[in-house]
């Protein structure tokens, strides 16, 4: 019974820092996924020099936001961080798209 009650402990300790890996590997990867969309967009000519310009500064800050964040927290987000990063990144995928398909061309 013991052996059995150590090892869900050791299980839950294991899955719960796996999911915080996970979080953090989706705040990165959607990062690096919103900076291609923007350089398709440069490359393509859907997106003007300022619109270029205003969602790499949207950008910057929320990475900045982000890398303070981990700092203070000893290199994870907690849960309402994750949250309002994610917020943010969806704001931001939004403004890209409707940037890329506003029918201003560079």
């Amino acid at each position: 019974m013991k052996r059995i009650v150590v090892s869900m402990m050791m299980g839950a300790l294991l899955l719960g820092g796996v999911s915080n890996v996970l979080a953090q590997n989706e705040v990165n990867d959607r990062q690096r996924n919103q900076q291609k969309r923007i350089g398709e967009g440069v490359e393509n000519g859907s997106l003007t020099a300022g619109e270029t310009a205003h969602l790499e500064k949207q950008e910057a800050a929320i990475h900045h936001e982000v890398k303070t964040d981990r700092k203070a927290n000893g290199g994870t987000l907690t849960a309402q961080e994750r949250r309002q990063v994610n917020r943010q990144q969806n704001r931001e995928s939004n403004r890209i798209y409707k940037d890329k398909h506003n029918g201003k061309t560079q």
